[in-house]
């Protein structure tokens, strides 16, 4: 690729040393899975299905224990999580080890349906908290923000989950082309605009309900530039003073063909992303990471999870980086590809099965 960026105009020309001495610029494609539904903002005939038991609003989620090793989930996006037994998906994340379950919601009906699913896996010492997504699809900031009030709010009316995480890669979704995501003109103005409304709106519904609540924001590759916005209160077009965003918790989606978190490198260097999201002073969970399933064959990809480049690096650096939890992608083979633990049959094992079951029995946390 092309190297579009020289080093004045890096972020350093634009913030405060001291708020980003690790960001630096580089340049690859930003590829990206939207592994929980791409932020879009469909319907969920399948979830209705198993809706009718909705716990209370005071039902509180699990905090117990540690959360370190977590899995993904689509249980509202049907496939084997629509044909597998609630029972048969808790055991399976039992068996794996597995304490935090990560799972989209993107109506009311799907909420209501993840809140049947959190209260009855607490119950067996595993966390469900939902990703809450919605696109860019809005004409204002303001009717962004109020879309994701309601989201928010709904979200967290049907159960009281110790963390709610806002929106999925709308980072990527703001980019104004194939750019690295480390500057801030290589974001459009208005997608930015419209993804603060939708983050700020998500977050202030949830506070509505309960304010001791958890947020998560996410990101992936190295959209470094766009959190750097919401922190201080920018946008792509230059100007200042705009509303800002808090956050509890970074958390950052990496797949195989990324590279190293550590070692990141494009045209322009390489790079510690670990460091730089560590240097936000938040907690940072791996939300999403696994192994693109054209890397090789079933037991390539195990070795490759549970390797020096993925579960071996985060567990071996959790302290460095402040890493709280690590979640793999996913459960099942789904519609956004094979990279289940298991096949879409919701029965068939995989070799990263077994290679995710050892590498946490063996790595306790």
């Amino acid at each position: 690729m092309t190297n579009q960026n020289q080093a004045s105009n890096s972020l350093l020309d634009r913030f405060p040393l001291g708020k980003i001495s690790a960001i630096a610029v580089a340049v690859t494609t930003s590829l990206m899975l939207a592994a929980c539904g791409g932020g879009s903002e469909g319907t969920v005939d399948a979830a209705t299905v198993k809706a009718a038991d909705m716990p209370e609003a005071t039902a509180k989620a699990a905090t117990t224990g540690s959360i370190f090793y977590g899995m993904n989930g689509h249980i509202t996006n049907g496939g084997a999580y629509d044909n597998t037994s609630y029972a048969t998906q808790l055991s399976q994340l039992q068996d794996l080890g597995v304490k935090i379950f990560r799972n989209d919601v993107y109506n009311l009906a799907s909420a209501k349906v993840l809140a049947t699913v959190a209260k009855q896996f607490a119950a067996g010492g595993v966390q469900v908290y939902p990703v809450m997504l919605l696109g860019l699809g809005f004409d204002t900031e303001e009717a962004a923000y109020n879309a994701g009030y309601t989201m928010g709010q709904q979200t967290a009316q049907t159960y009281k989950y110790a963390y709610y995480e806002v929106a999925n890669e709308l980072d990527s979704a703001a980019l104004a082309g194939n750019y690295d995501g480390n500057i801030w003109y290589q974001y459009s103005n208005q997608p930015f605009m419209i993804a603060r409304g939708v983050i700020r709106g998500m977050i202030a519904g949830v506070k509505s309900v309960d304010s001791s609540a958890k947020i998560i924001v996410d990101g992936t590759w190295k959209h470094i530039a766009f959190f750097q916005m919401l922190l201080d209160g920018s946008q792509p077009d230059g100007t200042h003073g705009h509303p800002t965003v808090s956050w509890d918790i970074t958390a950052w989606h990496w797949y195989s063909d990324q590279g190293d978190m550590t070692h990141a490198c494009g045209g322009t260097g390489c790079h510690d992303i670990l460091g730089i999201i560590s240097s936000f002073g938040r907690p940072v969970w791996i939300n999403e990471y696994g192994v693109r399933p054209e890397y090789g064959s079933n037991d390539a990809i195990a070795a490759y999870l549970t390797g020096n480049l993925m579960m071996l690096q985060y567990y071996t650096q959790a302290s460095k980086y402040n890493i709280q939890s690590i979640q793999g992608f996913e459960l099942y083979d789904s519609q956004e590809g094979n990279y289940g633990m298991l096949q879409s049959d919701g029965k068939t094992k995989k070799a990263a099965y077994t290679a995710f079951k050892n590498f946490v029995a063996s790595h306790p946390k």
